[in-house]
Formats: C-alpha cells, sequence, structure tokens
C-alpha cells in the first residue's frame, strides 16, 4: 500500500488493523473512480478560480485527470491493494506525474466530501438508468395491452374470481412501471445537490467556488450546509434504493403471475427457451429459472438498503461507520438494474395459450356481473348479492368473457382501458 494520505511521523501502522480498515473499500471504489476523477476536475478548476493553484498547474492537472481515467478505462491503470482508496490513488498518481502540484489537489477538500460527491454522481447516473428500465418496461406493456385482449381469468386470494383480460394484465404493469419511472425521475431531483466544498463537513477557511463547482458536476443546486451534507448520506442512498424497491416489488408480483401461470396447473404463458433452464437429473424438465430469481431479486435490493438503515444510528458528522455503506449500495443497485433490464425482452417474448384461459373461466366468474346489472335495474345491490351468490353457478349462462369484458365500461376497466392516456403519461416522460 502507498503511503497513507493520513500517515503522521512516528506513527506505526500494524498491517492487520489496516486490513481491517481497509477491507475491500479500494476494489469498491472502482465503481465510483471515474466519477471522482470527473468531481477531482471540478475541484482543481475551482481552486484555480481562487488563486490556490496557477492556471498552469490547473491544466496540468486536468491533463492527468484525464489520462488517469483513460488508463482506467483502457486496464492500463489497475485500482487494486497498492492503494488504499480511489482517492488516495488519485492523489498519488497525480503526485507522481506532477509533484507539488500533485500534492495541492487535496486543498480545500476531505475524502468525506470526496466520497459523498463521487458517490452523489454514481446515483444521480443509475436513478436514469433506473428511469429507463422502467419506460421500456412500461412501453412493451402498452404495446402489448393494445393487442387483442384475450381471457384471462382474474383473481382474488389465488381463487379464480372474475374475468379479466391480458390486456388488463399489461395494463396494470405498465401503469406500475410508469409510476416508477416518475419515481426515479423525482428521487434523482430530490438527491441533486452538489456536497463537492463541504470538506470534513464544516467548511474550510477558503472561498471556494461553490457555485462553480455545481454548474461544472452538472448538479440541480448546491447543498448549503456542511453538516447537513454529512447528514444526508445513507439517507440519500436509502431514497435511491427505496426507488428501485418499489420498481423491483412490481416485477416480484409480475414474476410471481409468470411463476404461477408457466406451471403445467395453469398452463396460461409459454416462456422463450432462452428463460429457462433444464434439470440435471429429470430429462423432462425446463425450469422457469430466470422469472424465479426476478423474483428473489427484490430480497437483494431491500437487503442492501436495510443495511444502510441499520449503519444510520449515528450521531450527526462523519463517523466510520459509513463506509460499510458502500458495498450494499453498490451491490444492490447493480443487481436491481440487471434484474430490470431483462423484462422488456421477456415481456414482449412470451406468449399467452388461450385455449387454457378460456377454459378456466367459470360460470361462477360472471356473478359480479349479474349482481351489478340488477343493482343498475333498481334492486338494492346486496339483495342483488345474495341473488347472484345462491345462482352463482347459472350466472354464465348466454355470456362470454368478450361480453363481460364489453360491458366492463367503468375507466380502466376491460371497455375502457385508456391506454391512450398511459402513453401520454409516458411520452411525458420524453418531454
Amino acid at each position: 500500500m502507498t503511503d497513507l494520505l493520513w500517515q503522521k511521523a512516528g506513527v506505526q501502522t500494524n498491517a492487520k488493523i489496516m486490513q481491517f480498515l481497509a477491507g475491500n473499500d479500494v476494489l469498491l471504489d472502482r465503481e465510483i473512480f471515474l466519477h471522482d476523477i470527473t468531481a477531482s476536475k471540478a475541484h482543481v478548476e475551482g481552486l484555480a478560480r481562487i488563486g490556490v493553484i496557477s492556471a498552469q498547474e490547473m491544466a496540468d492537472l486536468k491533463r492527468e485527470l484525464d489520462a488517469l481515467a483513460e488508463d482506467f478505462r483502457a486496464g492500463r491503470f489497475v485500482l487494486d491493494e497498492r492503494y488504499e482508496d480511489g482517492h488516495s490513488a488519485i492523489e498519488a498518481r497525480l503526485t507522481e506525474r506532477l509533484g507539488d502540484a500533485g500534492r495541492r489537489v487535496h486543498t480545500g477538500r476531505s475524502r468525506n466530501d470526496q466520497i459523498l460527491v463521487a458517490t452523489r454522481l454514481w446515483l444521480k447516473e443509475k436513478l436514469a438508468l433506473l428511469e429507463v428500465h422502467c419506460r421500456a418496461i412500461a412501453d412493451v406493456c402498452l404495446q402489448r395491452a393494445a393487442q387483442p385482449a384475450l381471457p384471462l381469468p382474474g383473481y382474488t386470494h389465488l381463487q379464480r374470481a372474475v374475468v379479466s383480460s391480458t390486456a388488463m394484465w399489461f395494463a396494470g404493469f405498465a401503469e406500475g412501471f410508469i409510476d416508477n419511472a416518475w419515481r426515479a425521475r423525482q428521487t434523482s431531483a430530490w438527491i441533486d445537490a452538489n456536497p463537492l466544498g463541504t470538506a470534513a463537513g464544516y467548511g474550510v477557511n477558503l472561498p471556494l467556488d461553490r457555485t462553480h463547482t455545481t454548474q461544472a458536476l452538472g448538479f440541480g443546486r448546491m447543498q448549503v450546509s456542511p453538516i447537513y451534507v454529512q447528514l444526508s448520506r445513507g439517507k440519500f442512498e436509502m431514497a435511491v434504493m427505496e426507488a428501485l424497491g418499489s420498481a423491483m416489488l412490481d416485477a416480484r408480483r409480475l414474476a410471481w403471475d409468470l411463476s404461477l401461470f408457466t406451471t403445467a396447473e395453469f398452463n396460461f404463458v409459454s416462456l422463450p427457451a432462452q428463460y429457462t433452464t433444464g434439470s440435471s437429473i429429470m430429462p423432462n424438465k425446463r425450469n422457469p429459472d430466470v422469472v424465479e430469481l426476478l423474483r428473489a431479486s427484490y430480497a437483494t435490493v431491500a437487503a442492501a438498503r436495510c443495511e444502510i438503515e441499520q449503519l444510520l444510528s449515528l450521531p450527526s458528522g462523519y463517523q466510520r461507520d459509513l463506509q460499510f455503506s458502500k458495498g450494499s449500495l453498490f451491490h444492490g443497485v447493480t443487481h436491481g438494474l440487471s434484474a430490470l433490464e431483462l423484462l422488456p425482452d421477456l415481456l414482449a417474448r412470451m406468449q399467452w395459450n388461450e385455449s387454457a384461459m378460456r377454459a378456466a373461466i367459470e360460470p361462477a366468474m360472471y356473478a359480479t356481473d349479474v349482481a351489478i346489472e340488477q343493482a343498475a335495474a333498481g334492486v338494492p345491490f346486496r339483495e342483488a348479492y345474495r341473488a347472484a351468490a345462491q345462482a352463482a353457478q347459472e350466472a354464465g349462462q348466454g355470456r362470454t368473457p368478450e361480453s363481460s369484458l364489453s360491458a366492463r365500461s367503468s375507466p380502466g376497466a376491460g371497455h375502457d382501458l385508456q391506454l391512450d392516456a398511459l402513453r401520454q403519461r409516458l411520452e411525458s416522460l420524453s418531454a
């Protein structure tokens, strides 16, 4: 490991203690290393604007930061155990290349605001990706909802309840993922605050140009209070995990439906072969493993959020406990996004089995239609309800799934899906 940024003369370090302190921090920092470099460039510009470094030093530092970024992308520079973390690696590289100019790069900043600004940029990037995935899922669902509707049993308590349709099923998840896309955007706006320039949480005795770094890094606003900057660490990450978790909850319920619908007992859905696997012992099996792991993926996101929350039993100011938030954050967000990325193609290519779905619609599933028709004709609803219940098996006489759905005229129901309104909401995200 290179010389520690905080090392002082006469203080000995212990290898085991240092390993515990560092853990896999430097490896995790690979995830945000390029964002750390970007923020370092903005910081260098800010130092030049207040005369702490010269214009030439700024140009040299920015050139070497660009070179470091390119070397990292190309694999010529590897962030590994030679360094305590990504921040020290940047300073070590700049010092090696530029001497005293490299040693000046840390003026006016702390590793606290370094990690915060790099993570904040990473979170904004991932929220944008979350919005993209949710919009793609919603778009596929709307396309399929616009196709001719096939009858599909509607369930409550996992019991056959009323006639539904494939169009209603797709429309439901379309609206869910439109909302998830909006939540991703709103969360991004909420966390879009620049923490750079607050140092260790109490500011510094320099007139740092925080307005410039805010604009240079593309933040919507400056996060003003240095103390709140530290208070927001973990809090903002949890907000991102909650936005992602909202989408993953819908993905889990969708995956649950497909898990049931693909069983031989239901036989409503066939999945593309690429989304199934075989058994290691049973030659007859094709297992919906992708769907099952999609269903399980919410647990990874929820566990990551829970771990971050449990770390936040802290007083104000920075505490080293927060180092442990990085691993759970990176793992949870990366896994959740990779799961969502699979859904658009899966939903576009899954196939409904119309004959099995029709066969599952039994006469009693029209009883609700009968009760409401009688109530509309003037019979008190509770009386109509009891009569329909007593004659539930005869309720389907002369009825078809299509007639039931076409009569369902309440907004959003089978006859009035309002797909145009949903499409408009989705497209407004592009405005």
